[in-house]
Protein backbone atom coordinates (compact mmCIF):
# COMPACT_ATOMS: atom_id res chain seq x y z
CA UNK A 1 0.00 0.00 0.00
CA UNK A 2 2.82 2.42 0.90
CA UNK A 3 4.53 1.79 -2.45
CA UNK A 4 1.29 2.65 -4.25
CA UNK A 5 1.06 6.06 -2.62
CA UNK A 6 4.76 6.78 -3.16
CA UNK A 7 4.13 6.21 -6.87
CA UNK A 8 1.01 8.38 -6.77
CA UNK A 9 2.96 11.19 -5.05
CA UNK A 10 5.71 11.01 -7.68
CA UNK A 11 3.11 11.07 -10.47
CA UNK A 12 1.38 14.08 -8.89
CA UNK A 13 4.62 16.05 -8.70
CA UNK A 14 5.63 15.02 -12.20
CA UNK A 15 2.27 16.03 -13.64
CA UNK A 16 2.22 19.41 -11.85
CA UNK A 17 5.69 20.21 -13.18
CA UNK A 18 4.66 19.10 -16.66
CA UNK A 19 1.40 21.08 -16.71
CA UNK A 20 3.13 24.22 -15.41
CA UNK A 21 5.85 24.13 -18.06
CA UNK A 22 3.29 23.12 -20.69
CA UNK A 23 1.43 26.34 -19.93
CA UNK A 24 4.56 28.35 -20.78
CA UNK A 25 5.27 26.11 -23.77
CA UNK A 26 1.87 26.21 -25.46
CA UNK A 27 1.38 29.96 -24.99
CA UNK A 28 4.89 30.62 -26.31
CA UNK A 29 4.10 28.56 -29.39
CA UNK A 30 0.74 30.31 -29.86
CA UNK A 31 2.43 33.70 -29.50
CA UNK A 32 5.05 32.81 -32.11
CA UNK A 33 8.00 32.62 -29.69
CA UNK A 34 10.72 30.11 -30.49
CA UNK A 35 11.07 27.35 -27.85
CA UNK A 36 14.52 25.76 -27.83
CA UNK A 37 13.89 23.13 -25.16
CA UNK A 38 11.04 21.75 -23.09
CA UNK A 39 12.41 19.80 -20.12
CA UNK A 40 10.96 17.83 -17.24
CA UNK A 41 13.32 17.87 -14.22
CA UNK A 42 16.75 19.50 -14.05
CA UNK A 43 20.38 18.39 -14.29
CA UNK A 44 21.92 15.86 -16.71
CA UNK A 45 19.69 14.70 -19.55
CA UNK A 46 18.53 11.09 -19.28
CA UNK A 47 16.79 10.93 -22.64
CA UNK A 48 15.09 13.18 -25.15
CA UNK A 49 14.18 13.82 -28.77
CA UNK A 50 13.95 16.75 -31.10
CA UNK A 51 10.88 17.65 -33.08
CA UNK A 52 10.96 20.68 -35.29
CA UNK A 53 12.85 23.48 -33.58
CA UNK A 54 12.30 22.18 -30.01
CA UNK A 55 14.32 19.68 -27.99
CA UNK A 56 12.18 17.64 -25.57
CA UNK A 57 14.14 16.32 -22.55
CA UNK A 58 13.72 14.31 -19.39
CA UNK A 59 16.47 15.06 -16.88
CA UNK A 60 17.85 13.43 -13.75
CA UNK A 61 17.11 15.72 -10.79
CA UNK A 62 13.36 15.87 -9.92
CA UNK A 63 13.25 19.47 -8.67
CA UNK A 64 11.37 21.21 -11.43
CA UNK A 65 11.63 21.70 -15.16
CA UNK A 66 11.82 24.48 -17.68
CA UNK A 67 10.66 25.82 -21.01
CA UNK A 68 13.74 27.43 -22.57
CA UNK A 69 12.67 30.16 -24.97
CA UNK A 70 14.98 31.88 -27.41
CA UNK A 71 16.25 35.18 -26.02
CA UNK A 72 14.61 34.73 -22.65
CA UNK A 73 17.31 36.95 -21.12
CA UNK A 74 17.26 39.41 -23.99
CA UNK A 75 20.51 38.24 -25.64
CA UNK A 76 19.14 37.23 -29.04
CA UNK A 77 18.50 39.09 -32.27
CA UNK A 78 16.06 36.43 -33.48
CA UNK A 79 12.75 38.20 -34.36
CA UNK A 80 10.94 35.25 -32.78
CA UNK A 81 12.80 35.54 -29.46
CA UNK A 82 10.96 36.02 -26.19
CA UNK A 83 12.46 39.51 -25.73
CA UNK A 84 11.25 40.55 -29.21
CA UNK A 85 7.63 39.61 -28.50
CA UNK A 86 5.15 42.32 -27.51
CA UNK A 87 4.97 42.93 -23.78
CA UNK A 88 1.43 41.58 -23.43
CA UNK A 89 2.42 38.33 -25.13
CA UNK A 90 5.34 37.95 -22.72
CA UNK A 91 2.97 38.63 -19.83
CA UNK A 92 0.60 35.88 -20.99
CA UNK A 93 3.49 33.42 -21.39
CA UNK A 94 4.85 34.17 -17.91
CA UNK A 95 1.45 33.83 -16.21
CA UNK A 96 0.41 30.71 -18.13
CA UNK A 97 2.28 28.24 -15.90
CA UNK A 98 0.59 29.41 -12.72
CA UNK A 99 -2.76 29.52 -14.51
CA UNK A 100 -2.40 25.88 -15.57
CA UNK A 101 -1.60 24.85 -11.99
CA UNK A 102 -4.63 26.75 -10.74
CA UNK A 103 -6.81 25.19 -13.43
CA UNK A 104 -5.53 21.74 -12.44
CA UNK A 105 -6.48 22.34 -8.80
CA UNK A 106 -9.96 23.42 -9.87
CA UNK A 107 -10.52 20.42 -12.18
CA UNK A 108 -9.38 17.94 -9.52
CA UNK A 109 -11.59 19.46 -6.80
CA UNK A 110 -14.59 19.71 -9.14
CA UNK A 111 -14.09 16.01 -9.95
CA UNK A 112 -13.87 15.05 -6.27
CA UNK A 113 -16.93 17.10 -5.30
CA UNK A 114 -18.86 15.72 -8.24
CA UNK A 115 -18.21 12.05 -7.56
CA UNK A 116 -16.63 11.39 -4.18
CA UNK A 117 -16.37 14.19 -1.61
CA UNK A 118 -19.31 15.63 0.30
CA UNK A 119 -19.80 19.39 0.20
CA UNK A 120 -20.75 20.61 3.68
CA UNK A 121 -21.80 24.26 3.87
CA UNK A 122 -21.63 26.24 7.15
CA UNK A 123 -25.38 26.06 7.81
CA UNK A 124 -26.39 25.55 11.44
CA UNK A 125 -28.39 22.36 11.89
CA UNK A 126 -28.90 22.30 15.64
CA UNK A 127 -28.12 24.53 18.64
CA UNK A 128 -27.93 23.07 22.14
CA UNK A 129 -30.02 24.67 24.85
CA UNK A 130 -27.85 26.84 27.08
CA UNK A 131 -25.22 27.62 24.44
CA UNK A 132 -23.87 31.15 23.96
CA UNK A 133 -25.02 31.02 20.36
CA UNK A 134 -28.70 30.59 21.21
CA UNK A 135 -28.49 33.30 23.89
CA UNK A 136 -27.21 35.77 21.30
CA UNK A 137 -29.92 34.98 18.78
CA UNK A 138 -28.56 32.43 16.35
CA UNK A 139 -31.10 29.97 15.00
CA UNK A 140 -31.07 26.58 13.24
CA UNK A 141 -31.09 27.27 9.51
CA UNK A 142 -28.72 30.26 9.79
CA UNK A 143 -25.72 29.97 7.50
CA UNK A 144 -22.43 31.37 8.78
CA UNK A 145 -21.51 33.92 6.10
CA UNK A 146 -18.40 35.65 7.43
CA UNK A 147 -16.17 35.54 10.48
CA UNK A 148 -14.46 38.88 11.24
CA UNK A 149 -14.91 39.88 7.61
CA UNK A 150 -13.62 36.59 6.17
CA UNK A 151 -16.06 34.54 4.08
CA UNK A 152 -17.00 31.00 4.97
CA UNK A 153 -17.70 28.75 2.01
CA UNK A 154 -17.47 25.36 3.72
CA UNK A 155 -18.06 24.03 7.21
CA UNK A 156 -14.35 23.55 7.82
CA UNK A 157 -13.68 27.24 7.10
CA UNK A 158 -15.03 27.96 10.57
CA UNK A 159 -12.28 25.90 12.18
CA UNK A 160 -9.63 27.55 9.98
CA UNK A 161 -10.74 31.08 10.94
CA UNK A 162 -11.67 30.36 14.54
CA UNK A 163 -8.05 29.49 15.28
CA UNK A 164 -6.76 32.81 13.90
CA UNK A 165 -9.04 35.29 15.63
CA UNK A 166 -10.37 35.89 19.12
CA UNK A 167 -13.56 33.83 19.07
CA UNK A 168 -14.97 35.76 22.03
CA UNK A 169 -15.19 39.07 20.16
CA UNK A 170 -15.83 38.72 16.44
CA UNK A 171 -18.05 40.33 13.85
CA UNK A 172 -20.24 37.43 12.80
CA UNK A 173 -22.52 37.68 9.77
CA UNK A 174 -25.12 35.01 9.04
CA UNK A 175 -27.57 34.47 6.22
CA UNK A 176 -31.13 34.12 7.50
CA UNK A 177 -33.92 33.63 4.96
CA UNK A 178 -31.65 35.05 2.26
CA UNK A 179 -30.77 38.22 4.21
CA UNK A 180 -27.57 39.12 6.07
CA UNK A 181 -27.79 39.55 9.83
CA UNK A 182 -24.75 41.09 11.52
CA UNK A 183 -23.59 40.51 15.11
CA UNK A 184 -20.80 43.09 15.62
CA UNK A 185 -19.42 41.71 18.92
CA UNK A 186 -20.29 38.05 18.95
CA UNK A 187 -18.94 35.68 21.62
CA UNK A 188 -18.11 32.19 20.37
CA UNK A 189 -18.01 30.99 23.96
CA UNK A 190 -17.35 27.35 24.75
CA UNK A 191 -19.33 25.72 27.54
CA UNK A 192 -19.57 22.24 28.97
CA UNK A 193 -21.68 19.90 26.87
CA UNK A 194 -21.71 16.17 26.37
CA UNK A 195 -20.05 14.92 23.21
CA UNK A 196 -21.51 12.16 21.01
CA UNK A 197 -20.16 9.53 23.42
CA UNK A 198 -21.81 11.19 26.43
CA UNK A 199 -18.58 12.58 27.90
CA UNK A 200 -18.48 16.17 29.23
CA UNK A 201 -16.41 18.45 27.02
CA UNK A 202 -15.88 22.18 26.35
CA UNK A 203 -17.88 22.81 23.14
CA UNK A 204 -19.65 25.65 21.34
CA UNK A 205 -22.87 23.70 21.57
CA UNK A 206 -24.01 23.59 17.98
CA UNK A 207 -23.76 21.32 14.96
CA UNK A 208 -23.54 22.56 11.41
CA UNK A 209 -22.74 21.42 7.92
CA UNK A 210 -25.53 21.01 5.38
CA UNK A 211 -24.72 18.53 2.62
CA UNK A 212 -25.12 19.74 -0.96
CA UNK A 213 -26.36 17.63 -3.84
CA UNK A 214 -23.40 16.24 -5.85
CA UNK A 215 -24.31 17.57 -9.30
CA UNK A 216 -22.34 19.31 -12.06
CA UNK A 217 -23.24 22.85 -11.03
CA UNK A 218 -22.38 22.30 -7.37
CA UNK A 219 -19.16 20.48 -8.29
CA UNK A 220 -18.11 23.42 -10.49
CA UNK A 221 -19.11 26.02 -7.92
CA UNK A 222 -17.49 24.38 -4.91
CA UNK A 223 -14.44 23.28 -6.90
CA UNK A 224 -13.79 26.97 -7.62
CA UNK A 225 -14.51 27.98 -4.02
CA UNK A 226 -12.13 25.30 -2.75
CA UNK A 227 -9.38 26.87 -4.87
CA UNK A 228 -10.20 30.21 -3.21
CA UNK A 229 -9.89 28.47 0.16
CA UNK A 230 -6.57 26.89 -0.80
CA UNK A 231 -5.28 30.30 -1.86
CA UNK A 232 -6.33 31.76 1.48
CA UNK A 233 -4.53 28.96 3.32
CA UNK A 234 -1.32 29.68 1.37
CA UNK A 235 -1.54 33.39 2.20
CA UNK A 236 -2.09 32.60 5.87
CA UNK A 237 1.02 30.43 5.77
CA UNK A 238 3.04 33.29 4.26
CA UNK A 239 1.67 35.71 6.86
CA UNK A 240 2.70 33.35 9.63
CA UNK A 241 6.25 33.21 8.25
CA UNK A 242 6.58 37.00 8.02
CA UNK A 243 5.01 37.64 11.43
CA UNK A 244 7.07 34.96 13.20
CA UNK A 245 4.07 32.82 14.02
CA UNK A 246 5.82 30.06 12.03
CA UNK A 247 9.50 29.48 11.31
CA UNK A 248 11.82 27.40 9.17
CA UNK A 249 11.10 24.38 11.35
CA UNK A 250 7.47 24.57 10.22
CA UNK A 251 8.37 24.72 6.54
CA UNK A 252 8.48 21.60 4.42
CA UNK A 253 9.60 20.66 0.95
CA UNK A 254 8.76 17.99 -1.58
CA UNK A 255 9.81 15.17 0.76
CA UNK A 256 7.36 16.32 3.44
CA UNK A 257 4.55 16.59 0.90
CA UNK A 258 5.26 13.06 -0.35
CA UNK A 259 5.27 11.88 3.27
CA UNK A 260 1.87 13.52 3.89
CA UNK A 261 0.40 11.86 0.80
CA UNK A 262 1.86 8.46 1.66
CA UNK A 263 0.96 8.52 5.37
CA UNK A 264 -2.47 10.04 4.89
CA UNK A 265 -3.41 7.94 1.87
CA UNK A 266 -2.32 4.74 3.60
CA UNK A 267 -4.28 5.55 6.78
CA UNK A 268 -7.44 6.48 4.88
CA UNK A 269 -7.18 3.29 2.83
CA UNK A 270 -6.88 1.17 5.98
CA UNK A 271 -9.87 2.86 7.63
CA UNK A 272 -12.03 2.80 4.50
CA UNK A 273 -10.94 1.62 1.05
CA UNK A 274 -8.11 2.22 -1.39
CA UNK A 275 -10.18 4.49 -3.64
CA UNK A 276 -10.76 6.83 -0.67
CA UNK A 277 -7.01 6.94 -0.06
CA UNK A 278 -6.43 7.84 -3.70
CA UNK A 279 -9.04 10.61 -3.45
CA UNK A 280 -7.21 11.94 -0.37
CA UNK A 281 -3.97 11.98 -2.38
CA UNK A 282 -5.72 13.86 -5.20
CA UNK A 283 -7.06 16.39 -2.68
CA UNK A 284 -3.52 17.06 -1.42
CA UNK A 285 -2.37 17.22 -5.05
CA UNK A 286 -5.01 19.90 -5.78
CA UNK A 287 -3.80 21.91 -2.79
CA UNK A 288 -0.19 21.63 -3.99
CA UNK A 289 -1.28 22.78 -7.47
CA UNK A 290 -2.89 25.94 -6.09
CA UNK A 291 0.05 26.43 -3.72
CA UNK A 292 2.46 26.31 -6.68
CA UNK A 293 0.32 28.79 -8.61
CA UNK A 294 0.30 31.31 -5.76
CA UNK A 295 3.96 30.89 -4.80
CA UNK A 296 5.12 31.12 -8.42
CA UNK A 297 3.39 34.46 -8.87
CA UNK A 298 5.03 36.09 -5.85
CA UNK A 299 7.15 39.07 -7.00
CA UNK A 300 10.41 37.28 -6.17
CA UNK A 301 13.23 37.17 -8.75
CA UNK A 302 13.67 33.82 -10.53
CA UNK A 303 9.96 33.04 -10.04
CA UNK A 304 7.35 33.83 -12.68
CA UNK A 305 5.98 36.63 -10.52
CA UNK A 306 9.43 38.21 -10.31
CA UNK A 307 9.78 38.05 -14.08
CA UNK A 308 6.33 39.65 -14.46
CA UNK A 309 7.42 42.45 -12.11
CA UNK A 310 10.59 43.12 -14.14
CA UNK A 311 8.56 42.98 -17.36
CA UNK A 312 6.09 45.61 -16.12
CA UNK A 313 8.86 47.84 -14.76
CA UNK A 314 10.79 47.54 -18.01
CA UNK A 315 7.69 48.27 -20.11
CA UNK A 316 6.88 51.44 -18.14
CA UNK A 317 10.54 52.54 -18.19
CA UNK A 318 10.74 52.09 -21.95
CA UNK A 319 7.45 53.94 -22.50
CA UNK A 320 8.74 56.93 -20.52
CA UNK A 321 12.42 57.07 -21.56
CA UNK A 322 12.28 55.30 -24.96
CA UNK A 323 15.22 53.22 -23.73
CA UNK A 324 15.49 49.61 -22.62
CA UNK A 325 16.94 48.36 -19.34
CA UNK A 326 20.01 46.22 -19.94
CA UNK A 327 18.68 42.62 -19.69
CA UNK A 328 21.96 41.51 -18.10
CA UNK A 329 20.94 43.17 -14.83
CA UNK A 330 17.71 41.21 -14.65
CA UNK A 331 19.48 37.98 -15.61
CA UNK A 332 22.06 38.50 -12.86
CA UNK A 333 19.38 39.13 -10.22
CA UNK A 334 17.39 36.06 -11.31
CA UNK A 335 20.55 33.95 -11.28
CA UNK A 336 21.60 34.92 -7.75
CA UNK A 337 18.08 34.41 -6.41
CA UNK A 338 17.81 31.02 -8.09
CA UNK A 339 20.97 29.89 -6.27
CA UNK A 340 19.44 31.03 -2.95
CA UNK A 341 16.15 29.25 -3.70
CA UNK A 342 17.97 26.05 -4.62
CA UNK A 343 19.86 26.33 -1.34
CA UNK A 344 16.58 26.66 0.56
CA UNK A 345 15.16 23.65 -1.29
CA UNK A 346 18.25 21.61 -0.40
CA UNK A 347 17.93 22.63 3.26
CA UNK A 348 14.26 21.63 3.37
CA UNK A 349 15.05 18.36 1.63
CA UNK A 350 17.68 17.41 4.21
CA UNK A 351 15.50 18.61 7.10
CA UNK A 352 12.54 16.52 5.94
CA UNK A 353 14.73 13.44 5.46
CA UNK A 354 16.15 13.89 8.97
CA UNK A 355 12.65 14.19 10.48
CA UNK A 356 11.47 11.03 8.71
CA UNK A 357 14.57 9.07 9.80
CA UNK A 358 14.03 10.12 13.42
CA UNK A 359 10.49 8.68 13.50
Amino acid sequence: MTVLFILIAILIFGFLIFIHEFGHFITAKLCGVRVNEFSINMGPKLFGWKRGETQYSFRLIPIGGYCAMEGEDGDSEDPRSFASAKWWKRLIILCAGAFMNLLTGFVVMAFLYGFEYQVLTPEILKIEQGSALSEQGLQPGDELYSFDGKRLYFRDDFYLLEGRYDPNDVELVVLRNGEKVTYPHFRMEKREFKDKDGNPQELYGFSFGKQQEPNFLNATKYGALQCVDFTRMVWYGLQDLFTGRAGLKDMGGAVQVVDVIVQGGTEVSKESKTSDGICYALYIGAFIAVNLAVMNMLPIPALDGGRVLFLLIGTVYTAITKKKINPKYEAWIHGVTMVLLLGLMAFLFLKDIFVILRR
